[in-house]
């Protein structure tokens, strides 16, 4: 009768988890171990380790951990106990970056240049930023779940809904406005 009493507070507590938090989460651990297998090498070295991990349960116990303990965690306490931290180097056609995950943002650095960017994020006014040797620009806050402040590059603001159709409309508004700047 206890190993029954133990096993059903068991489930039941691990139902309450995934019903009560309402956090989809950032997987940061199932990421991790996805973008380390992905810096294997070949394609063939990167499916053999993948098939491997499926068979040995390596994915389904990250998968396991994040929803049930990391992402809980992370939607209770705002941050993700793995989440990506540290300095990174980008390559892209336009030039070498490092990106450095600072806790409140972003420090982006172009290879052999000494401009810099910092995207930052203001967790009271629940705002993001952008510092450069230019100065520092507001671009975006928070009204709510649904619905952004955005700021224009002429100074004014539009409120954008968080879907398809708000995100057209922005990068309409944006466009013209570029167009209208150019002339």
């Amino acid at each position: 009768m206890k190993k029954k009493s133990f096993t059903l507070l068991v489930v039941a507590a691990v139902c309450g988890s995934m019903m009560f938090s309402s956090c989809i989460g950032s997987y940061g651990l199932t990421n991790k171990l996805l973008s380390w297998n992905k810096s294997i090498g070949s394609k063939f070295a990167n499916e053999a380790v993948f098939f491997v991990f499926w068979i040995f349960p390596v994915y389904e116990v990250s998968l396991f951990l994040d929803t049930i303990i990391l992402n809980s965690i992370e939607f209770w306490s705002g941050s993700n106990p793995v989440a990506d931290t540290g300095t990174k180097t980008i390559e892209t056609e336009n030039g070498i970056y490092t990106v450095e995950t600072k806790a409140d943002g972003y420090h982006i650095e172009k290879k052999g240049e000494k401009a810099t960017l910092d995207f930052s994020f203001d967790e009271k006014n629940q705002t993001w930023s952008m510092k450069s040797e230019a100065g520092e620009t507001k671009l975006m806050q928070f009204k709510d779940a649904d619905e952004v402040v955005m700021f224009l590059p002429d100074g004014q603001t539009m409120d954008v809904e968080l879907n398809a159709e708000g995100l057209t409309a922005f990068k309409e508004a944006l466009q013209s406005q570029t167009y209208f700047a150019a002339r």
